[in-house]
């Protein structure tokens, strides 16, 4: 892949993600939004915000690129013919979105032969674009940008950690998250996807999750990884899949935690 088709695949995805977002937007905060619960045994809310966001998104790609493929939260699979798949989570924090709190994003990833090579993080409330991909991660804002990377953080006691949940996953997940909380500074919680994207710009260390999917996290993979940090499961193999998440700006601080979350 050359340097004019990254950049026209780098211009692309924040087109779905700003397609998707404003159409999103156009939902946000207002009176008598129907929510509905796809769960079993649980609250998952859905929205006519999450449709129509996703179904904007995956007409422009299909207009665009024909020929990839595409995984959506909410539309499920359509297979493509070559080696590109894109991964859409058309609004990642429903919860925070029906509570009217700007805190849900946009995810979009582009996968090559099943590897995350570039994801978007898109905040359309505050106008917050974060891009990483091809090794360079960008965040863009009222008309300017500026290169971001995680920051160094080797030891647990100055960490800055984030989490969707505190009563996260099952009760032997929970208390592994709980000794590696115990050990940070600070934590913090209810951000889903935009906690990745603060990790990759320099303002949180940890990310901690489990009970994923690939249209949680494949968009974040890419950007944290092309910010500088590591994205694994608690097994510290690869997270692409969802499951069990530990993301990291600081490889030292992510081998610390890893081994308390592996036990």
């Amino acid at each position: 892949m050359n340097q004019q088709e990254k950049f026209e695949l780098i211009e692309l995805a924040k087109k779905v993600a700003t397609l998707g977002g404003n159409t999103a937007l156009d939902y946000f905060r207002i009176s008598g939004l129907v929510i509905n619960n796809k769960g079993i045994g649980s609250f998952d809310p859905v929205t006519k915000a999450d449709i129509s966001s996703e179904d904007r998104m995956r007409k422009y790609i299909k207009k665009v690129r024909p020929f990839d493929s595409i995984i959506g939260e909410e539309k499920g699979i359509l297979n493509g013919s070559n080696n590109f798949k894109w991964v859409l989570d058309p609004i990642d924090g429903t919860r925070a979105f029906i509570s009217g709190i700007p805190v849900w994003t946009v995810l979009v990833a582009l996968l090559e032969n099943d590897s995350p090579v570039l994801g978007v993080v898109y905040q359309p409330f505050t106008g917050e674009l974060f891009v990483g991909g091809f090794g360079a991660s960008d965040y863009y804002r009222g008309g300017s940008s500026n290169r971001i990377s995680v920051r160094s953080c080797s030891s647990l006691s100055q960490a800055y950690l984030a989490s969707t949940f505190p009563e996260i996953g099952t009760e032997l997940e929970k208390k592994a998250f709980d000794s590696v909380v115990s050990k940070v500074h600070l934590c913090r919680y209810g951000l889903d996807g935009y906690a990745y994207a603060l990790l990759a710009a320099g303002y949180l260390d940890i990310v901690v999750e489990a009970g994923l999917k690939i249209y949680d996290v494949a968009a974040t993979i890419a950007l944290i990884e092309a910010a500088g940090g590591i994205v694994t499961n608690w097994s510290g193999g690869p997270a692409i899949e969802g499951g069990q998440i530990l993301a990291c700006g600081d490889k030292l601080i992510h081998k610390t935690a890893l081994d308390i979350l592996s036990k």
